[in-house]
């Protein structure tokens, strides 16, 4: 049985900001927070994402060769160009997860933007590097010895997110191929040693597409060594259900049963059913719950209110007990 039991009520990383972080500081606004992510029994401690802009920042802040526009998208990512092959200044962020070890002994969880997504969404023919491929091939070295600096920190749950991955099962197009995409992505989560409890986990995306190959699912798969993979379940739709079917039995699931995106409350009721549609084929023993997405990915386009989030995280917490009972 893989080792999830203390990660088994999850969320994302990004929390909503507070309203007088400006004034009180990221240092104290983080201390908070882990007081916060206490009292709601959440089994993993993130930094809210509370030091940086946006789920990006903790690799494009931290390294040479990107170029910021002033360009944004409709989701309120300002748009970043690379310019060159990146390199790290140094730490991304294990400092900030050295501080969250201090502060509890709850797992600290990091969450670092994906080398694959980054390099897909930051590359311009023509302007530095040779090819998207390239530019992410520097940017999983980049990440993977930030991986490997925050395991000998104490961090044990990294989360990798690529917004895009699960779009790539079914479409050819991108400045990234699937193929290349799959090499990218393992090149950074790939780890010669783990030590005892340590999970490096991917995030494909927030939400299944419409139909999903069971054949494509598994190649996926196959082709990132991550031990835990984060999907959604927000339907108990058969797309949701493939991409869990298709997981191969040594890998955990944490799915993403709680919406991140609206204030109304999940019935419990049609939650655990989806959950027990899942329990029908696999071993739930493996597997953890959390909202479907971060609540403010982008620091100034909260997606709900803190006391929206608060309450969307007290959920989770239920629906842990209901699938768990009283082992935590």
């Amino acid at each position: 049985m893989a080792d999830t039991f203390n990660y088994r009520i999850d969320h994302h990383g990004s929390l909503v900001r507070p309203a007088d972080l400006a004034t009180i500081g990221a240092r104290q606004a983080v201390e908070d927070a882990v007081i916060f992510q206490r009292k709601l029994r959440s089994t993993v401690v993130t930094d809210g994402d509370f030091p940086r802009e946006d789920f990006r920042s903790a690799v494009l802040d931290g390294v040479s060769g990107f170029r910021r526009t002033d360009e944004a998208g409709p989701d309120g990512l300002v748009r970043w160009v690379a310019e060159a092959l990146p390199k790290a200044d140094g730490p991304l962020v294990a400092d900030w997860a050295e501080r969250l070890t201090s502060l509890t002994a709850i797992a600290p969880k990091v969450s670092l933007p994906s080398p694959a997504f980054l390099a897909a969404t930051t590359y311009e023919p023509g302007l530095g590097p040779s090819s998207a491929r390239e530019l992410g091939e520097a940017l999983a070295v980049v990440i993977h010895a930030e991986i490997e600096l925050l395991v000998s920190k104490g961090v044990r749950l990294i989360q990798l997110n690529n917004p895009l991955l699960l779009g790539q099962l079914d479409s050819a197009g991108g400045v990234l191929s699937l193929e290349d995409t799959l090499a990218v992505e393992a090149l950074a989560v790939r780890l010669d040693e783990r030590p005892e409890g340590v999970r490096i986990g991917v995030c494909p995306g927030w939400e299944a597409p419409a139909r999903v190959d069971r054949t494509a699912a598994e190649h996926l798969y196959a082709g990132i060594p991550a031990d835990r993979w984060i999907l959604p379940l927000l339907q108990g739709t058969e797309a949701e259900l493939d991409l869990i079917r298709a997981l191969p039995e040594d890998r955990d699931v944490c799915l993403g049963v709680v919406d991140a995106t609206v204030p109304e409350l999940e019935d419990i009721d049609t939650v655990m059913a989806r959950i027990d549609a899942v329990g029908a084929f696999k071993d739930l023993e493996d597997a953890a719950v959390s909202p479907s997405r971060g609540f403010a990915d982008v620091a100034s386009r909260p997606l709900l209110s803190a006391e929206e989030q608060r309450r969307k995280l007290v959920l989770v917490e239920t629906l842990a007990r209901y699938c768990w009972g009283n082992e935590f």
